[in-house]
């Protein structure tokens, strides 16, 4: 604090003295005399005149917009008023300007409700793709994966966010871990969702060569070595960001030059993803060229596809693996990659057509159940059924009308429900846009 004292004196001295040799041949008798009153430098004036000039350009590493100007009254007696209005000159606003603690709060808070709402959407998806048994193939398992390492991820965010500032160092090591074991296999499924897209699309003739238990292996196997790696390089580096004596904070959040243990890995999965576009978009752009297909149909499905496989193999971290430290990035960044498992629910369970034929022919089934059950019961319940069945027991002296059970059994009620079956099972198509396959 002292050095800046000294700093800022010394400067305030060299401008004062530079101000006073500028204008030292340009002093008229009666006119208030050039002074340099800790910002600008005023030049003589003339009496009873209001001086002005631009604002000055920037103070104490605050910026200010010099379109506007200062003003400093000369009195009649030729001596300066003791104030001089800088009230016009205002801060400059600067969206790539350096992320004040509130910035971080609002980012903070923006992360929070986007996983938030990851998880809700994320949680609907996992428990259709698991329940209904007509949805499970090797793609819908793949997807099945990927959606639940987004919400043990999002979820281990959320916790880690909400007790690290009051936790041991035993919980701290733990809890972190696991956020950043469930972040890296998030990474290892997009490349997993990747890989398959590829040896199906590209490598057509020897995509059956990778089993799920190849795409497990990648997905969950590979993430806990290169975690083991790093938990034994964190535990043994003695980094400076590492203490903080008499504070309940966990170490373990802040950053470390072990972290690229991880973060090159995560690195690499992105960089082949991206090289696994570029080659799937580029297959996909010469087929849909091949089918006579009008051009603007061709840029439509072409850019289709585009857009549903980024959120898919994790494109969009790419965009975002550095940029200024500013206000308005920070939060786009918070809000698509928070977002980013909700894109994928939406995206492949929602809006995908094969999840949506499924739900409608259950919603049918179960409505046909339930009116057969509601038919059948009015039939042996009705009043006028029973009515008429004893007048015509009676008619012809038959033994009085004693209530039985119904006749009908459930195994012939079930066949009429399933011989109403949709004929057409689900389609398998692997990219399922909201509308129409690509």
């Amino acid at each position: 604090m002292e050095d800046q004292e000294l700093t800022s004196n010394f400067s305030y001295h060299i401008e004062r003295e530079e101000c006073l040799q500028r204008w030292s041949y340009h002093y008229q008798e009666g006119w208030c005399p050039a002074v340099f009153d800790g910002a600008l430098c005023w030049g003589p004036t003339g009496p009873a005149v209001l001086a002005s000039q631009p604002c000055r350009e920037e103070i104490h590493g605050v910026l200010y917009d010099t379109s506007n100007n200062a003003t400093k009254y000369c009195h009649e007696s030729g001596i300066w008023d003791n104030r001089t209005d800088y009230d016009h000159c205002q801060e400059r606003v600067d969206i790539f300007a350096t992320l004040t603690a509130d910035d971080i709060e609002i980012t903070t808070v923006i992360y929070a409700l986007g996983y938030a709402l990851s998880l809700i959407a994320l949680s609907v998806a996992l428990f259709i793709f698991i329940y209904f048994k007509e949805m499970r193939c090797l793609r819908n398992t793949i997807h099945t994966n990927l959606m639940f390492t987004y919400v043990l991820a999002d979820f281990m965010w959320i916790l880690s966010l909400t007790v690290s500032m009051h936790t041991n160092s035993i919980s701290c090591l733990i809890l972190f871990t696991l956020l950043h074991y469930f972040i890296l296999t998030n990474f290892f499924w997009m490349f997993v969702e990747g890989l398959y897209l590829y040896m199906l699309v590209v490598e057509t003739f020897t995509r059956e060569n990778i089993g799920l238990r190849a795409y497990l292996a990648i997905g969950w196997g590979f993430p806990v070595a290169v975690i083991m790696i790093w938990v034994i390089a964190r535990s043994n580096a003695n980094d400076l960001s590492d203490s903080h004596p008499g504070t309940k904070q966990c170490t373990w959040m802040n950053q470390s030059w072990s972290d690229w243990i991880y973060q090159v890995p995560a690195i690499l999965v992105l960089a082949i993803n991206l090289l696994f576009l570029v080659r799937i978009m580029w297959v996909l752009i010469t087929k849909l060229r091949s089918a006579n297909n009008a051009e603007t149909e061709q840029y439509r499905k072409g850019s289709k596809a585009l857009l549903v496989l980024i959120p898919l193999l994790g494109i969009t971290y790419i965009l975002f693996i550095a940029g200024p430290q500013s206000a308005v990035y920070s939060n786009i960044r918070a809000l698509l990659l928070s977002t980013q498992g909700l894109s994928v629910g939406l995206l492949y369970c929602f809006l995908n057509t094969e999840v949506q034929n499924t739900l409608r022919h259950r919603w049918l089934r179960w409505r046909e159940e339930r009116s057969l059950a509601t038919r059948a019961y009015t039939k042996d319940m009705s009043p006028n059924t029973r009515t008429e069945s004893i007048r015509l027991y009676s008619r012809h002296g038959i033994v009085p009308y004693r209530k039985r059970e119904s006749t009908g059994s459930e195994s012939t009620t079930m066949t009429l429900v399933h011989s109403s079956k949709f004929s057409n099972g689900p389609r398998s198509s692997f990219l399922q846009p909201p509308s129409e396959p690509v």
